[in-house]
Parts: C-alpha cells; sequence; structure tokens
C-alpha cells in the first residue's frame, strides 16, 4: 500500500477514481491536493504517469481541475450508495461534466528503453491535463455502470471517516477504508473500552 511518502495518500480504495476521493476528507476538511506538488505525488502514486515523468506543465489550473473533477465523482458515487438516481439538478450536472472528461482520449502508452537498457513506460506525446483528467473520469464511468463494483462500493464505519472503497475482501466483510488507519482505531477504542469497564467493575 504506497502512502505517498507521507503525504497521507492512499491507494487501496479498488478503483482510481475512488483514490481521488480519498485525497479529501468532508468532515475534517483535510485537503490531499492542495498544490501541484501534491498533484504530483498523486499521479505518480495512483499510475497515472510513471515516476520521473516530466510534467512541465503541471500548474494551479491542473489542481482546479482534478479537484472540480473529484467534487462530481463524489456526488455520483455517494448518491449511487444512497440509492439516489442523478437524473436531476447538480448530479445530472455533475454526470454530463464526468462523461465530457471520459470522452477526452487518455494519455498514450509507450515502452523505452532506460539507461540500463530495460524497457520501462513513458506516456507519449507529452502530458495533457485534460488526458489525465480523462482517464480518471473513464474509471469513474466503467464504476458507475459496473452492477458487479457497484455491489462492492462500501462507505467506511470508522469514526469521522468518510472514504469510499470497494469491498473485495472473502466474504465481503471489510468494515474499513483501512486496517492500518481505521481500523486500528476502532481495535484502540473497543480495548479501553473493555479496560473501562473492568475497572468500574472493579471499583
Amino acid at each position: 500500500m504506497w502512502t505517498g511518502m507521507g503525504t497521507g495518500m492512499w491507494f487501496d480504495s479498488g478503483r482510481v477514481c475512488l483514490d481521488l476521493l480519498a485525497t479529501f476528507t468532508p468532515h475534517g476538511k483535510a485537503e490531499g491536493i492542495r498544490d501541484t506538488d501534491d498533484l504530483r505525488l498523486w499521479l505518480v502514486g495512483a499510475g497515472l504517469v510513471p515516476d520521473r515523468t516530466p510534467l512541465g506543465r503541471l500548474g494551479p489550473d491542473w489542481v482546479a481541475a482534478f479537484r472540480s473533477l473529484r467534487a462530481d465523482v463524489d456526488s455520483l458515487v455517494r448518491a449511487e450508495l444512497a440509492g439516489a438516481g442523478a437524473e436531476a439538478g447538480t448530479l445530472a450536472l455533475a454526470l454530463a461534466r464526468v462523461n465530457a472528461a471520459a470522452a477526452g482520449p487518455p494519455p498514450g502508452l509507450c515502452a523505452v528503453r532506460d539507461q540500463e537498457g530495460h524497457l520501462v513506460r513513458e506516456l507519449c506525446g507529452g502530458v495533457e491535463c485534460a488526458g489525465l483528467l480523462s482517464s480518471v473520469a473513464r474509471d469513474a464511468v466503467e464504476l458507475l455502470t459496473d452492477p458487479g463494483d457497484l455491489a462492492l462500493l462500501r462507505s467506511c464505519e470508522g469514526d469521522g471517516c468518510a472514504r469510499v472503497y470497494l469491498d473485495t475482501s472473502r466474504g465481503h466483510r471489510r468494515r474499513w477504508c483501512s486496517s492500518e488507519l481505521c481500523g486500528n482505531r476502532e481495535r484502540v477504542a473497543r480495548h479501553r473500552r473493555r479496560v473501562r469497564a473492568v475497572v468500574g467493575v472493579g471499583e
């Protein structure tokens, strides 16, 4: 599980579009894509661009574009979790924007030789914001139109957590976005409750 080198980015949601949602926590107002450096780390961590890919054109407009796409995908995903449709109002607009982004061509992928002569992945034809947005938006469209994946869509049960993930665990009993984060916090809280209960009985 790659954590963004200490940035708090997690890439274990099961889909790239859900990993994008994980960069913002509505309850805590925690922003994971604060600037171009954060976005660069996320793009590499999500596997959208190979490591060391030059991103010379990456600027504040990219950050704004990815945040906007994130907000639209978040609205649609949470509507699905709530069993709501996307026909009217802001949901319809969000769906139209995601569809428009998904319609663009994603970046081309090439195999090139590195300095040691090994074949490595590289994006061809330059890296454009629209192409990377298209990759994430297409992933969102695939999720939203796949009944199998939608049936596995879950919201973390951790206290105050709003992360969404695909439950691909055996038996589909995964309760938390991350066993190391929310799962561990719940285990610690459960232990403290047991200790307090024992202390209370002994008094």
